[in-house]
């Protein structure tokens, strides 16, 4: 996974950033623990393990998937939530909108070939042209940060639960705060996707910040508005 200059908030709060199961330099493991429930279960194993209480539990991009299935599943573990350029479920029709809206008809079609089969040589294609319009900010993303992929498992995700994934009740759930970040100009998880996660929450837990020049990570594009936010919903 890419970091997220979380070391900025290390004056407020104690930091601990993990690669999901299966995922980046985290353990392997099999294929029939590669699913969401298991995912959510273990942000409880990792807090237990570390004796950590009422966390605050930040999950960006695919992160929030786990995030929201974590606060569906155990809706009295966190202290406060944030999720961050993510959505509660798959819509390809506002992502391919989004990305023509972006990058033309030719990023339209890749992106539509990738998602519907991610072979070696439809993402070789959408790295190339698609990633550059993940972000606002000049570069393309998949070449600017280190990360450690496993290919059979984004496969293995693809084919099963990707498609048909849906958190809205597990939003429904939540028993404490929760901060929701999303970017105007965000492909692959668009704005759409953050303002339906805000409905779904209880209204007297939900703060939802919008960022109009921001693409698929707010952290990267509006660094010093995203982390005021974060650190004044760290600490009040």
């Amino acid at each position: 996974t890419y970091k997220l200059g979380m070391h900025l908030m290390r004056d407020v709060a104690q930091v601990v950033m993990y690669d999901h199961r299966g995922q980046g330099r985290s353990d392997r493991r099999t294929p029939d623990e590669w699913n969401l429930d298991t995912w959510a279960d273990d942000v409880v194993r990792l807090c237990d393990a570390l004796e950590i209480e009422r966390p605050i539990v930040l999950g960006n991009s695919f992160g929030g998937f786990v995030a929201q299935r974590y606060l569906g599943r155990h809706p009295e573990h966190p202290g406060k939530v944030v999720l961050s350029s993510t959505v509660a479920r798959w819509n390809l029709d506002a992502v391919l909108d989004q990305f023509e809206r972006l990058g033309g008809a030719e990023a339209r079609d890749i992106a539509a070939a990738f998602w519907s089969e991610p072979n070696p040589a439809n993402r070789e294609a959408y790295l190339r042209v698609c990633g550059p319009l993940y972000t606002q900010t000049p570069g393309n993303l998949f070449e600017s940060v280190e990360m450690v992929r496993n290919n059979d498992l984004f496969a293995h995700w693809n084919t099963n639960e990707h498609p048909t994934f849906d958190l809205r009740e597990d939003l429904a759930k939540a028993q404490c705060p929760v901060l929701v970040l999303g970017g105007e100009h965000d492909p692959v998880c668009p704005i759409v996707g953050s303002e339906e996660i805000a409905a779904h929450l209880p209204a007297e837990h939900v703060q939802f910040e919008r960022f109009a020049h921001s693409g698929h990570g707010v952290f990267r594009d509006e660094a010093d508005k995203a982390y005021a936010i974060l650190r004044e919903f760290v600490t009040t």
